[in-house]
C-alpha cells in the first residue's frame, strides 16, 4: 500500500490488471495533477469521434474515459471495471506520478498525453477544488494551503515531482507533454499536435469545431463534462464550480506580494534541475 497524502492506492490490484494483460491493446492515457485533465479528455474523445458532439455526449466524462485510481463500493464501478468493459480504442485518465504508472502501460507502448499547468494557477485551481470536493479534507486557510503545496502535502503528492517526473521521461517514454497555457493561447495548434501524436487524421474544419466544443464556456455548460451529475454530498458546486474560470494568470487575484515572493523563491529552488517552459501569464 502506498500513501500519497489523503489518497490511498492499493497497488496489488493495479499490478494484477497489468499482469493479466487487460491493457494489451494499448489505450491512450492522460495523466495530470488536477490541471486541465478534463479538458484534454474532451479533446481526445472528440478527435477519436471526428468531432461528433452528440457521440461525445453518450455518457459523462468519467464513464467515457475512466479514472484509473477510482475504487468505490458497489454499485459504483471502479475505473478498472469500466476499462475492462470498453472496446478499443480505450482512453484512461490517471493522476498517478510516473513512478506509480503500471508497467504494462509502458510495455504495451500506450500513448501518454501529459498536460501541465503553471504552479501558481494550478495551486489556485486545486485549492478551490478541495473546497468543493467533500471527499477531500478541508483545505484550511489559503496561506496554509500554499505551504502544503510547496511541501507536497496534498493528494497525489508533490506537484514538483509530478511535473518533473513526466518531463524527464518524455523522450524515452514517447510522452506528449503539453502545457495548459499553450492550449489556451493557440488551441488549434495544440489540438493538431494531439491528433498527430495519436496517429489520427481529421480535417481542419473538424479541428476548428473541436476548438469551439472544448472552449471553457461550452464545456462549463455541457452536463456530460461539467460533473454536475456528481451529487452535492460529494461535489458541492455551490461552494465552487468544477469548471471555475479556466484562465491563465488568475493567481494574481489570490497571492499577496509577500506570498508570491516566498513561493517564487521556493519554486526556483525546486525547479532548478528542469527547463519546463511554464508561463504565468499570456
Amino acid at each position: 500500500m502506498i500513501l500519497l497524502h489523503n489518497l490511498t492506492l492499493l497497488q496489488p490490484g493495479i499490478e494484477l490488471m497489468v499482469l493479466s494483460g487487460q491493457w494489451r491493446t494499448g489505450p491512450p492515457m492522460e495523466p495530470g495533477f488536477s490541471q486541465g485533465t478534463t479538458w484534454t479528455q474532451e479533446i481526445v474523445d472528440l478527435l477519436l469521434h471526428n468531432g461528433d458532439a452528440e457521440v461525445c455526449k453518450r455518457a459523462p466524462t468519467a464513464v467515457r474515459i475512466p479514472f484509473l485510481e477510482i475504487c468505490a463500493p458497489p454499485p459504483i464501478p471502479s475505473g478498472l471495471d469500466l476499462l475492462k468493459q470498453m472496446k478499443p480504442p480505450r482512453v484512461i485518465k490517471t493522476h498517478l506520478p510516473i513512478q506509480l504508472v503500471p508497467k504494462g502501460f509502458w510495455e504495451n507502448k500506450c500513448k501518454v498525453i501529459y498536460l501541465a499547468r503553471n504552479a501558481k494557477d494550478n495551486l489556485v485551481s486545486y485549492f478551490h477544488f478541495d473546497r468543493m470536493n467533500l471527499t477531500q479534507p478541508e483545505p484550511g486557510p489559503w496561506d496554509g494551503y500554499i505551504h502544503k503545496f510547496m511541501k507536497g502535502q496534498l493528494g497525489w503528492g508533490s506537484w514538483y515531482d509530478h511535473v518533473k517526473g513526466y518531463w524527464k521521461e518524455r523522450k524515452e517514454r514517447n510522452i506528449l507533454y503539453i502545457l495548459y497555457e499553450d492550449i489556451k493561447e493557440n488551441p488549434f495548434r495544440e489540438i493538431k499536435r494531439i491528433m498527430h501524436y495519436l496517429d489520427l487524421s481529421v480535417s481542419e474544419d473538424v479541428i476548428k469545431r473541436i476548438v469551439q466544443l472544448t472552449s471553457f464556456q461550452v464545456m462549463k455548460d455541457n452536463p456530460m463534462a461539467n460533473y454536475s451529475y456528481i451529487p452535492k454530498p460529494v461535489f458541492d458546486q455551490s461552494i465552487s464550480a468544477f469548471m471555475r474560470k479556466g484562465e491563465v494568470g488568475d493567481w494574481v487575484n489570490h497571492f499577496t506580494s509577500a506570498q508570491s515572493q516566498m513561493f517564487d523563491e521556493d519554486y526556483n529552488n525546486q525547479m532548478k534541475d528542469v527547463d519546463i517552459p511554464f508561463r504565468f501569464s499570456i
